[in-house]
């Protein structure tokens, strides 16, 4: 498409911008080349680039900014990845192993060290799968006439809140709680666990329905936060630092606050067949995203759980930095969820 000094022409400008966010003019240019050439004809170059789409002026000066097309070309063609060194890898592995045997403690974890490495905005969202069970509840005494209630799916989603109840959780009522939800809950899809549901363990509960109310209602409310499926962000202020969005940002962030839309967005991109994909500029999906640049990868595990991980940013990102990166923190994710955890020796 373009030739040897176009293309080191254009990896100046592009890593001129990314460094200062300023245009830059063809003098500039000439002083950074590693061998001697006209300002004349780097002009003469700057324009044929613009013909192609790959330069913008910003303003009436000669200095030119990258346009969106030429972010793409760049990674493609021409950045140079800044890979991780050896100890970096090993505090990334450190930091995801501590709960890599949980998936959605491990996917926060995940977009906490996104958010924290690449300076944009993480995400993570677990599809919504109809086919997930109960697989076992659990009831822990928390002393004061407290309990906590925990539920594991069989998609290996782990929920848990502390509820008050209106009695001790002694031997007997205990005893009880594992009877109901062994008969009523365990097998039970997580969609499928509704007052109805609840409705149905009266007649097992007897005179201790009151007591034991409290506790299912906390269990169904974990089976129906596990049926819907977790959205969560990182470091979505981190966006405010990216001045080139200018005004849009508050679109932007308006935009992930609409929390529909966006799992809507990501569980269009699960259900491709594309595990990991990079959106720049005009490429993404959905208009309020036309100026970020978007990384989301996939994951499948436990058969069939889906849960979709990424980073939004604008189009002016350290990319050779930033991108090998955020893969290789996807890519431990991956394991971890593939393997069911960390691997200690």
């Amino acid at each position: 498409m373009i030739g040897e000094r176009q293309a080191a022409i254009l990896a100046l400008i592009i890593d001129s911008y990314i460094k200062t966010g300023e245009p830059i003019g063809s003098k500039t240019i000439a002083g950074l080349l590693p061998y001697k050439i006209s300002s004349a004809t780097i002009r003469n170059e700057m324009a044929y680039l613009s013909e192609l789409g790959l330069l913008e002026q910003m303003h009436t000066s000669g200095g030119r900014v990258p346009s969106k097309a030429s972010f793409r070309y760049y990674v493609d063609n021409l950045m140079i990845p800044q890979n991780p060194g050896e100890y970096e890898k090993e505090q990334i592995q450190e930091f995801l192993s501590v709960n890599s045997g949980d998936p959605e403690r491990l996917l926060h974890d995940a977009a906490s060290l996104l958010a924290r490495e690449t300076n944009c905005t993480a995400l993570y969202n677990t599809v919504r799968d109809s086919l997930d069970c109960v697989q076992g509840a659990e009831l822990i005494p928390a002393g004061n006439n407290k309990a906590m209630i925990v539920m594991l799916s069989v998609g290996g989603k782990i929920k848990s809140s502390v509820c008050r109840l209106t009695c001790a959780a002694d031997e007997e009522f205990r005893k009880l709680f594992y009877y109901v939800t062994g008969k009523y809950f365990i097998g039970t899809a997580l969609k499928d666990v509704n007052p109805a549901l609840l409705q149905n363990t009266v007649v097992d509960l007897g005179a201790r329905v009151f007591d034991m109310l409290p506790a299912l209602t906390s269990l169904c409310s974990l089976c129906a936060e596990a049926a819907n499926g977790s959205l969560e962000f990182e470091g979505e202020t981190n966006l405010l630092s990216h001045k080139e969005l200018g005004s849009q940002v508050y679109k932007i962030l308006s935009f992930l606050a609409s929390r529909s839309q966006v799992r809507s967005a990501l569980e269009l991109f699960a259900k491709s067949g594309r595990e990991t994909q990079l959106f720049i500029g005009n490429e993404n999906p959905h208009p309020m995203l036309k100026d970020t640049v978007t990384l989301v990868s996939k994951f499948t595990y436990n058969n069939s759980q889906t849960a979709v991980l990424g980073i939004i940013g604008s189009t002016r990102i350290d990319y050779a930095s930033v991108l090998p990166r955020a893969e290789y923190i996807m890519n431990t994710v991956k394991k971890y969820l593939r393997e069911g955890g960390a691997t200690f020796e």
